[in-house]
């Protein structure tokens, strides 16, 4: 299919090349020409067609009737969205809260581009879980509750296709999972750095542009954050802003920000393009800035097999609880970081699930940008690898732990303490890491050990040794994307 290009593009004969005419469009068009593997063509050369693939039913053949839509009023007070999209539903948190908040009463889409369903692939890893396709995930879900998850499938980078979407669905609310959230993946080489930092920030700069667009701005943005973007600074961490007092004048600034790799650069960006739009535009926003999260069930995606949620355990999208847990199962050595110092908040599923209602029941006002952090606990990776340890003997398993060098740039000992009150002040009731919830957490790795491929558990992804060349998957297969 011959691509369509604006005027301004001229390319050379080699199809690696693009004449520097617009950054922003050229960024767009590489992600096209240079992606090797088939599916990811077939992704991009959707973003560019004319005619939109744009699939907006329901994941049964029953329509889904559109409620009337929600007076939208500038004062939060009477502002209750009821229809809500969910960018990157098909996600480990956008799935479990897309069936939450549909449990919970409200109208809610799917919108995803499936791409890290790719990715698993183009890296040789998997989810521990079988995970079903989200065309099943939904139909599953519907036979259960009655409830229909119309699916939008397609990539937020295409604004035409976004723009079709806002306009089918009419969101009153839109969650905004859909970015690259790995920050080693980020960082294996240029290819990904550049597709992080591409995909992430030119999809929000489009949420964006689409909420302004189609809902007059009235429609509020709830938007993952990341607690990585202050890094480890050695003063408490605010919720968003701090006050400071400089030369005798006082003022209160966003919290100055730290990332530590090009995926929480990324956060970075969203975060001041965000606030921006609020304040030019009027819109209405929340950044929850979200810690680690662990575990794999809500009370939905318990209800039956088909709506099992993925659980990644490799050393790219396994995050650290996750990872122990699964290495314990199968009598790995727990593999700590460096000195293991490391301090970061950490939350449950459940409560990441919980979060997001909070949020959307009691929006932002017009004009808007607030800050919510969101975890509910802190620990070092030295406390994580201790009661996993304690948890495992409970089970019957032999837990060693091992000090692997440190892949990351970042501090292995330092001082931590990040509020977290704003949630807790709307009615979170979190669910703290107890005993319990850690053996149930152990005893589902145990379940599914056999599916874990131990040539993924060890870090394979180097701050340092990022390089401008395509990295290999470990399958020895060059799995260049971008």
């Amino acid at each position: 299919m011959a691509l369509l290009l604006p005027a301004s593009f001229t390319i050379s004969p080699l199809i690696n090349h693009i004449e520097p005419i617009q950054p922003l469009t050229q960024c767009a068009f590489l992600s096209s020409l240079q992606t090797s593997s088939s599916s990811f063509k077939h992704l991009n050369a959707q973003r560019r067609r004319k005619s939109l693939t744009l699939k907006a039913s329901a994941a049964t053949t029953t329509p889904t009737k559109k409620p009337e839509t929600t007076h939208l009023s500038s004062s939060s007070e009477t502002f209750k969205p009821k229809r809500v999209m969910v960018i990157g539903g098909d996600g480990y948190c956008g799935w479990a809260t897309a069936l939450h908040l549909s449990n919970k009463g409200y109208e809610v889409a799917i919108l995803d581009n499936l791409v890290r369903r790719h990715i698993d692939e183009q890296l040789g890893i998997h989810s521990l879980t079988p995970i079903s396709s989200i065309h099943v995930r939904a139909k599953r879900w519907a036979q259960l509750t009655n409830k229909h998850i119309p699916l939008f499938i397609g990539d937020i980078c295409d604004f035409e296709f976004l723009s079709e979407a806002f306009k089918a669905f009419e969101p009153e609310a839109v969650v905004h999972f859909g970015e690259q959230r790995s920050a080693p993946y980020s960082m294996i080489d240029r290819g990904r750095a550049v597709y992080t930092q591409h995909n992430n920030v030119i999809g929000t700069l489009n949420a964006l542009f689409a909420i302004k667009e189609f809902s007059e701005g009235q429609c509020h943005l709830v938007k993952l954050g990341t607690m990585g973007e202050y890094g480890t600074p050695n003063i408490d961490i605010e919720e968003g802003y701090i006050t400071i007092t400089h030369n005798g004048r006082t003022d209160t600034l966003p919290y100055p920000k730290q990332a530590s790799s090009f995926y929480h650069l990324s956060k970075v960006h969203d975060s001041h393009n965000i606030a921006f739009a609020c304040k030019a535009w009027g819109l209405r926003a929340t950044d929850l800035n979200q810690g680690v999260v662990y575990g794999v069930r809500t009370e939905e995606t318990a209800m039956h097999e088909e709506l099992c949620n993925r659980l990644d355990y490799d050393g790219v999208f396994g995050t650290a609880l996750n990872r122990f847990c699964v290495q314990a199962a199968v009598g790995h050595p727990l593999t700590v970081y460096g000195k293991g110092g490391q301090t970061r908040g950490y939350l449950d599923i459940r409560d990441t699930v919980q979060c997001v209602e909070l949020a959307i029941a009691n929006p932002a006002k017009s004009s808007e940008f607030r800050v919510f952090n969101q975890f509910t606990e802190q620990f070092s990776v030295n406390d994580l690898a201790r009661l996993v340890t304690i948890a495992g003997k409970k089970a019957g398993l032999e837990v060693q732990t091992t000090s692997v060098p440190n892949p990351r740039v970042e501090a292995e000992e330092h001082y931590y303490n990040a509020k977290h009150t704003k949630l807790m002040e709307l009615g979170l009731e979190p669910h703290l890491l107890s005993d319990s919830l850690l053996d149930s957490l152990l005893n589902f790795a145990m379940q599914y050990k056999d599916r874990v491929d131990m040539s993924q558990i060890m870090p394979a992804v180097s701050w340092k040794a990022i390089s401008a060349k395509p990295k290999a998957a470990p399958t020895t297969i060059v799995s260049r994307l971008w």
